[in-house]
């Protein structure tokens, strides 16, 4: 009986030491507050905006960024992969890997979205004698790698407008050289403009951008954009837009149920990327994150818990009371913004983002 007792004592006070020492285990310690973002390939917008995510590291939350293959394969990683948490992926990538049947079980009820991002434009980049889509119909045209983004949007694209092209798939960056050889008649590539691999070509080396009109067809999942002169100057004239079209992007993440260690680890994300996504919108970051809106939803998506509720949150702080209207009121008088009916969505959830952290100034200088 006493060497029970003796026994019982020692494990009691050993417990506490063995949860300290568990607790300061550097591999958990390591792996409760990182973050893996599986994004694009190197050089794309989904690898440049991502790189930005590094400004929510803070001690507790780590972001690593991963270079990605494309919106389908992101897919499969969230799904699949270990250390993938979160994914960059195009809005259409959703629909289009259900109707080919490319995951098993109810995808919709397994993949969320923490926030809609920005739109990135579909560039058809072309030889000089092709002049519209349906110039392609049994050449050569590069997309992107199988499971791309870009070859997706490309297939769903040419089989809306019924164009038949001998498809390729080499990695755009080889694509541009095949096309400044005219080896090839076009790429086929969807980026946030202006993309650094295209921004470079010159328009009189027999290279230009192909105007992707909008139809009705295509309206059912893209929406209108055009390249400017601002944004491509070696390709595009000052005085000629060229029409395309754009294509959303979605911070998509795996739909863990509340209260487990992955959804609250996701969720910490969420506060993090929120909270601060008015150091997004300044320089030197990313522009395509100015584009973005917050509140804006995604048909045929459902938003991650951890989103809807900060965003609930924040609408009721923002309609509590007739106090925090006025002082929204003093701080737009401050800020001088253009008319209410010229703020774009985009603009007004920058501007709101802005207020916040103004509102939480004032309040801590009169602490």
């Amino acid at each position: 009986m006493k060497t029970c007792l003796i026994a019982l004592l020692c494990i009691s006070f050993a417990f506490p030491v063995l949860a300290q020492q568990t607790a300061r285990d550097p591999v958990a310690v390591a792996n409760q507050g990182t973050v893996g973002v599986i994004t694009g390939m190197e050089g794309g917008t989904y690898a440049r905006t991502a790189s930005d995510l590094t400004i929510l590291d803070d001690g507790t939350l780590r972001v690593l960024p991963i270079l990605g293959k494309g919106s389908l394969q992101n897919l499969s990683d969230i799904l699949y992969l270990k250390g993938v948490d979160i994914g960059f992926v195009q809005s259409d990538a959703l629909a289009y890997a259900k109707q080919h049947g490319m995951f098993p079980g109810e995808l919709t009820r397994k993949i969320s979205y923490i926030a809609a991002l920005y739109n990135e434009e579909v560039h058809v980049l072309a030889r000089r004698d092709i002049t519209r889509l349906e110039d392609l119909n049994g050449t050569r045209v590069n997309v992107d790698v199988v499971g791309s983004g870009s070859a997706m949007t490309a297939e769903i694209l040419l089989d809306t407008i019924g164009v038949k092209a001998k498809i390729e798939h080499e990695k755009q960056i080889n694509g541009v050289q095949e096309l400044k050889r005219g080896e090839i008649a076009a790429i086929i590539h969807v980026g946030g403009a202006p993309i650094p691999l295209l921004a470079d070509i010159a328009g009189d080396g027999g290279i230009h951008f192909i105007p992707v009109g909008f139809s009705p067809a295509l309206a059912e999942t893209y929406l209108p954009a055009q390249f400017t002169h601002e944004r491509y100057p070696l390709l595009v004239a000052a005085d000629a837009p060229v029409p395309t079209i754009a294509v959303g992007d979605v911070m998509a993440v795996f739909a863990w149920q509340p209260s487990t260690e992955r959804y609250n680890k996701v969720a910490r994300f969420v506060d993090a990327f929120f909270s601060k996504f008015d150091q997004f919108q300044q320089p030197p970051r990313h522009p395509k994150w100015r584009e973005v809106n917050l509140t804006a939803e995604i048909p045929g998506w459902t938003r991650f818990q951890a989103s809807a509720d900060w965003l609930a949150r924040r609408t009721a702080a923002g309609t509590a009371d007739d106090a925090t209207q006025r002082r929204f009121d003093l701080f737009l008088s401050q800020v001088n913004p253009p008319p209410a009916g010229q703020l774009t969505d985009a603009a007004r959830a920058a501007l709101f983002e802005k207020f916040l952290l103004w509102n939480k100034q004032q309040q801590a200088a009169v602490r």
